[in-house]
């Protein structure tokens, strides 16, 4: 009796050992996670305030418009073929609707590029083949919140497509920012966000 016993608690050891080593075997090393793409603004950190030379409220800016920051990314995904940065104030509502404020509209950026310099000219079009367009123009709009109220909050807010957006620019940046976003559905390998406070100093 004993014996048996002891042949049936072998038996059941051996079926039980069975998978777990042929799960060993088979096993495969898991794959590296592939890092997010990340964006960082120059000149204030994630969530902190925006300096003024990159606001409306710069002195010696006869536009009133502001510098635009440097602003650069890592980790864009493969297969990526451009990229699009759009940059809103999200405590504005638009003409009684969920539109928010454009302030800087960038598409069809290269892919191999890694950032844009501090102070981008004034052009529809740059050198490296993107288009702008800001609410008054092909030019950045620096944050412009009023003095007397709370501070606004900017996103810039750069996505990875796998497609060029080749949009033309519309009549303002309202209408682009809506024929990008339209054109771009579909195409988002990635999105990277970066945020910051502004309101006039009194």
């Amino acid at each position: 009796m004993r014996n048996r016993m002891w042949c049936v608690v072998s038996t059941l050891a051996v079926l039980i050992a069975m998978p777990m080593a042929a799960q060993q075997r088979g096993a495969q090393p898991a794959a590296p996670a592939t890092p997010a793409m990340t964006l960082t603004v120059e000149g204030f950190p994630d969530g902190g305030d925006v300096p003024v030379k990159f606001s409306q409220a710069a002195p010696g800016v006869a536009t009133g418009e502001g510098l635009s920051p440097a602003i650069s990314w890592t980790n864009v995904p493969a297969g990526t073929q451009s990229l699009f940065l759009n940059m809103r104030d999200m405590d504005v509502a638009r003409n009684k609707t969920t539109d928010d404020q454009a302030h800087w509209v960038v598409w069809n950026i290269p892919a191999t590029a890694t950032g844009l310099p501090e102070g981008v000219p004034k052009a529809a079009r740059l050198t490296n083949g993107a288009y702008q367009f800001s609410a008054t123009g092909q030019m950045y709009r620096g944050p412009g919140a009023g003095a007397n109220g709370p501070k606004h909050h900017y996103m810039f807010e750069l996505y990875a497509l796998d497609a060029a957006i080749d949009v033309p620019p519309a009549a303002d940046a309202f209408e682009s920012r809506a024929n990008v976003m339209k054109a771009i559905q579909g195409h988002i390998l990635a999105k990277a966000v970066y945020g910051g406070l502004f309101r006039r100093p009194q």
